[in-house]
């Protein structure tokens, strides 16, 4: 099993926030996998343009990035353009439809609309609208367990503000829950 994954958006949506915690689970939570990540920031810090490659693999990666990755989760209008076409044929597109106002143009691939930012604001906080897709990723793709991620988000992000604990397992859940029926 090899799972490649490419994560666009603006800085400040938590793009590197979800491809890390993919890639810490993986690598903490499971014994034989073994892992990649690859950010890439554009100049400006936040409000500037995101994006990495998250590899997820059984055997030994040889690169860090991919040509077409099998899934590529959008934050936003000029990923999806961006990145529209490094999508494997048969692949899918995980569109955040809360600021996504476009369809992708190819017919190759599936998509799976999630509305993260209304989630998060039903839950309490725009800020866990990437824990919304990272738990749409994880249902639709059955990658790694979710009690495993709620886990290393709890180990990674609820250090300094456990409060938060709470919210995030209540924003990943939301997102499993749509992935998973979406995945059906």
């Amino acid at each position: 099993m090899k799972r490649s994954l490419l994560i666009g958006g603006f800085g400040g949506q938590g793009v590197m926030v979800t491809g890390q915690l993919l890639c810490y689970c993986a690598a903490e939570e499971t014994e034989d996998k073994q892992v990649t990540f690859f950010p890439s920031y554009g100049a400006e810090q936040r409000g500037g343009t995101a994006n990495c490659y998250v590899i997820i693999s059984d055997t030994a990666i040889g690169s860090p990035m991919v040509d077409y990755a099998d899934e590529l989760i959008v934050f936003n209008n000029p990923s999806l353009d961006k990145f529209e076409e490094c999508v494997k044929p048969g692949g899918t597109i995980i569109i955040n439809s809360s600021v996504v106002d476009k369809e992708p143009t190819r017919k190759d691939v599936k998509t799976v609309k999630i509305p993260a930012i209304e989630i998060a604001l039903k839950l309490g906080s725009p800020k866990v609208q990437n824990l919304v897709m990272l738990g749409a990723y994880v249902g639709y793709t059955g990658l790694l367990d979710p009690e495993d991620v709620k886990r290393t988000a709890e180990k990674k992000l609820g250090g300094k503000r456990p409060e938060f604990i709470p919210l995030n397992n209540a924003a990943f859940d939301r997102g499993w829950e749509i992935g998973h029926a979406a995945a059906r």
